[in-house]
């Protein structure tokens, strides 16, 4: 049995964000023998369509810790033999088998590449030799591929282990709080697990690809760019130029801007409101679409003499925080 898996717990921007990740979910891969799973302490707040199809998880408020501490359970709730975990803040546009098939037999997987020296999160050489490992995957934990086992079982409880000795460890913090990519990577590579190798079109978020960004859920399109040198733009540590993901994961403010809004817009006009794909386009472009063109132009437009005048804007504190 295969499935799908998101966490959505505490606030209810996260439950939202979950279905819409279900209704992405259903558009692509309905037929295709996977079901979908929501783990939640608050199944009362997830929109009625999605209840008709999606399966839930009931968890208890703090059951599995606090900020990113509960992607360090996803062996006790993974609720099939395998088991492709995605952050509640992606959509999906296209089917995942062929992320089931490329990570068939592998315990635990993530979509990256080793790494040895330099900085993701504190001194990876130094963090590696406190560890006991020669080198690390680097990945964006936005999805983690797991197999009932084991070695899984293994893996997550050495993740737990190293949690409390974060800090000690030198490993810097993600909000204020333990960043599970890197204690899952020390777990990963202290029992020989192995990323699956990064394309940039499995996985990728408007922080890799800060450039031009298209995105359709029900067209089944998405095209990511990290702009070339010299743009200022430009991602050095991304390899990738051009990539059409077939996850979008949108990191942090993103889920606040287009067009995470807009694909989020029609979703629900489609599934909760019985729109068709083609009105719901139609009232996405008239709602969201021509409205955050024409603010941009007039950002770009004004944005020297507001400056001139009013000075910089203050940095607004993530909802998520």
């Amino acid at each position: 049995m295969k499935s799908v898996l998101t966490l959505a717990v505490g606030k209810q921007l996260y439950v939202d964000m979950a279905v819409a990740l279900a209704r992405s979910f259903y558009v692509w891969n309905k037929d295709a023998g996977i079901d979908f799973y929501i783990a939640t302490d608050n199944k009362q707040l997830i929109a009625i369509d999605v209840l008709r199809w999606v399966k839930v998880i009931e968890l208890q408020s703090g059951e599995l810790g606090e900020g990113f501490s509960p992607k360090l359970h996803l062996d006790k709730i993974a609720p099939t033999d395998q088991t492709l975990f995605i952050d509640s803040d992606c959509l999906i546009v296209q089917p995942l088998s062929s992320i089931f098939d490329k990570m068939n037999g592998k315990a635990i997987s993530v979509v990256g590449s080793f790494i040895s020296d330099g900085e993701w999160f504190g001194d990876v050489k130094s963090v590696c030799q406190k560890v006991g490992v020669d080198k690390i995957p680097k990945f964006n934990g936005g999805l983690y591929y797991l197999e009932k086992g084991e070695i899984a079982t293994k893996v997550y409880q050495k993740a737990r282990e190293l949690e409390p000795k974060y800090d000690e460890i030198g490993l810097v913090r993600l909000r204020n709080k333990p960043n599970d990519e890197l204690l899952m990577a020390l777990a990963m590579a202290f029992y020989e697990q192995t990323p699956l190798e990064d394309t940039g079109n499995y996985m990728n978020d408007p922080l890799a690809c800060p450039g031009k960004f298209n995105l359709d859920v029900f067209d089944g399109y998405s095209e990511m760019v990290n702009p070339l040198q010299p743009h200022p733009k430009h991602q050095s540590w991304n390899p990738n130029h051009i990539v059409n993901p077939l996850v979008v994961h949108f990191l942090g403010y993103y889920t606040n801007k287009y067009p995470y809004t807009k694909e989020v817009f029609k979703l629900k006009l489609v599934f909760q409101k019985k729109y068709s794909i083609v009105m719901a386009s139609f009232v996405a472009s008239l709602k969201i679409t021509i409205p955050v063109l024409l603010a941009e132009i007039f950002r770009n437009t004004f944005r020297p003499i507001y400056h001139a005048l009013f000075g910089y804007r203050g940095i607004k504190v993530s909802e998520r925080v």
